[in-house]
């Protein structure tokens, strides 16, 4: 989709805004282990209509590690998918720089979506060691939905809550993010090239989530004002 032409349903509103923060509020703790730090899975979708998001991802990644480094540091896992059935994950990163070069590396290539083995691949990783979030970045859904929200449903039941953001105006994928984050215990989002800060802020938030819990989370919404700055009106 070309960036010049920019629907209204492609940026979040105000309300969609304080709607994910309050569900990202209203989460358990999710504490690390004594000693091990915050474990988060980052999940793009590395198709060809997908290379502008990510150059723009990988400036906001940064931005992950430094909110949560006072609270003992957050591990990053990178996961994508792209071409004819490829799908790749990093090792894990306890900093931006090792995250930044991974990714650097990768090209978008023209395929389907392969959502169904991001979810799996989470579920698979927190049998290793406890994962506190999964991220996922994309603007479409071309497989089953009954599938997905089998696997999302699972992710709820082992604590590892998806939160969606969501490129682009269709609707129907756009439906079936919400499903997919709803089910998971997380939730989804719009955004678009106009509204790269929210995004930045929104991938902090749920970072500082994964490393530190809602009290963490709290905390940084004092702190970093803008949207953020609405979690303090819904947490109790």
């Amino acid at each position: 989709m070309s960036q010049d032409r920019k629907l209204p349903s492609e940026t979040a509103s105000k309300t969609e805004v304080a709607d994910f923060l309050s569900k990202v509020s209203s989460l358990a703790v999710s504490q690390p282990d004594q000693g091990n730090r915050g474990r988060l899975i980052f999940a793009l979708d590395a198709t060809a209509s997908r290379q502008p998001t990510w150059d723009r991802a990988m400036d906001l990644q940064a931005e992950m590690f430094n909110q949560t480094a006072s609270l003992g540091g957050l591990e990053v896992q990178l996961a994508y998918y792209r071409g004819f059935g490829e799908f790749r994950v990093s090792k894990w990163h306890p900093d931006g720089h090792g995250l930044l070069r991974a990714m650097t590396g990768v090209s978008c290539f023209a395929g389907r979506t392969q959502i169904r083995k991001v979810l799996k691949h989470a579920l698979k990783e927190t049998r290793k060691q406890k994962v506190g979030a999964l991220v996922f970045v994309g603007d479409s859904m071309e497989e089953d939905l009954d599938t997905l929200g089998e696997l999302a449903g699972k992710l709820g039941l082992v604590g590892i809550p998806c939160f969606i953001f969501h490129e682009g105006g269709d609707v129907s994928v756009r439906q079936a993010f919400e499903q997919i984050a709803r089910l998971s215990g997380g939730a989804c989002c719009s955004f678009d090239a106009s509204s790269a800060r929210q995004l930045r802020d929104l991938l902090s938030a749920v970072a500082v989530y994964a490393a530190g819990g809602r009290r963490a989370l709290q905390d940084f919404s004092k702190r970093q004002g803008g949207v953020v700055r609405l979690l303090t009106h819904q947490m109790r």
